[in-house]
């Protein structure tokens, strides 16, 4: 039987989250009635309705707490709460630089193996301490892998609002073969039954509720309802009596509030500057960010379509983001995804831009000149431009950068 004390319990955390929410209350209250443009980091999209802000506080408290082994950790994960990976600058943010993630795939002939039959592409590092007293160490990365690299964990604000996105929207402006010769050909990633993806690196997950749960599995170790079995340890199932949390560790109320608190979350405003040289230096970036080309991918506007919440519908969301995948150049990648190539990448949102500290997948570059510099493959043109502008006039296009 689960136990009172139980990660995996909603009813758990409703009774023991009661104080964190009184505390939270009144900083909720004033949020759902604030502009978009007071919208900080961590806080609930505006006009959410009351039900729903209720369950994006319990979500985040969920977010936010430590696990055990007893609760069902591991026996193979990374990080013991969700909130480990996701803090910059606030939780649900970013991970640091420090907090990566250990990813391995196999490609070959053309196709992307991410190694399910050798215990997946996420190499796990970590185990609980009984796991370890049977005599059982971290994962390895396969001897089959053709390549492995770490990965930042990406910021989930404004997850709900893309979530809200119609395929529609997206197809209308994705050009898989660059039949109008501009050089730039995104295109929708697909998962197996042919979802579109519009969350992860890669294109790794088609909805927040698939992007939830692939963390809980696979950086915590918890078994959920839709996916009952521990994960292998590179391939070898995990025996009997290393585990003592029963299977599904995680239930159907807990997914869906973990789910509804990062749906929730609101996108970070650009940085109000008001009137004046700063603003003026701000809106001349703007300008120039688009006539070099970088708004090719980077678009700045989308608009959601019919969501069920009505605080999620019909929003032009300011996102910097086309959501597809593009060629990045040769060279660049290590890691295939479902329905992308080593050097393809799902083009990142650059709202809460000025928040990060590290960029890139891997979190290798801290300065925005050599991210640009590292822009090749279909955004090769807009790296040239950016870097024939003069040097105030590239310090322009940063200082736009540096709002969002």
């Amino acid at each position: 039987m689960k136990t009172e004390s139980s990660f995996s319990s909603a009813r758990w955390i409703i009774q023991k989250a009661l104080p964190v929410l009184a505390i939270f209350a009144v900083a909720a209250c004033t949020a759902s009635d604030a502009p978009v443009s007071a919208i900080l980091p961590g806080e609930a999209i505006p006009a959410l309705s009351d039900a729903n802000r209720g369950r994006f506080l319990l979500g985040r408290a969920l977010f936010e707490r430590i696990a055990t082994q007893d609760e069902g950790l591991g026996p193979l994960y990374n990080q013991d709460r969700c909130s480990s990976c996701h803090d910059r600058p606030t939780v649900g943010g970013a991970s640091s630089a420090s907090v990566r993630v250990l990813k391995a795939t196999r490609f070959m002939d053309g196709r992307c193996d991410r190694l399910e039959a050798l215990g997946g592409d996420n190499i796990q590092l970590r185990v609980t301490e009984l796991f370890a007293a049977h005599g059982f160490g971290a994962e390895d990365v396969p001897l089959e892998a053709t390549d492995s690299g770490y990965v930042t964990a990406p910021s989930l604000f404004g997850l709900g609002l893309i979530e809200a996105i119609p395929d529609s929207v997206l197809l209308s402006i994705a050009d898989p073969e660059d039949r109008d010769g501009d050089g730039i050909s995104g295109r929708l990633p697909r998962m197996a039954d042919q979802r579109s993806a519009r969350f992860g690196r890669k294109g790794d997950a088609a909805s927040v509720e698939d992007f939830v749960e692939s963390a809980l599995r696979f950086e915590l170790g918890f078994t959920t309802p839709r996916y009952p079995e521990e994960e292998a340890r590179n391939g070898v199932p995990i025996p009997e009596g290393v585990d003592p949390m029963p299977d599904p560790e995680i239930d159907a109320e807990t997914l869906g509030l973990l789910t509804d608190y990062v749906r929730f979350l609101g996108a970070p405003a650009p940085e109000f500057l008001g009137r004046g040289p700063a603003a003026d230096s701000v809106s001349q970036g703007e300008a120039l960010f688009d006539q070099i080309g970088c708004t090719q991918c980077h678009r700045p506007e989308l608009r959601t379509g019919n969501a069920e919440e009505p605080a999620l519908r019909d929003q032009v969301i300011r996102l910097y983001s086309d959501l597809l995948l593009h060629d990045f150049g040769n060279g660049v990648g290590d890691l295939c995804g479902p329905d992308a190539l080593p050097g393809e990448f799902r083009t990142p949102p650059l709202w809460g831009l000025r928040y990060r500290e590290h960029f890139l997948h891997d979190g290798s570059v801290t300065d925005l000149v050599e991210v640009i510099d590292r822009h090749s493959g279909e955004a090769i043109l807009a790296r040239v431009r950016f870097q024939g502008l003069t040097p105030q006039a590239q310090m322009m296009v940063l200082r736009f950068l540096r709002s969002l």
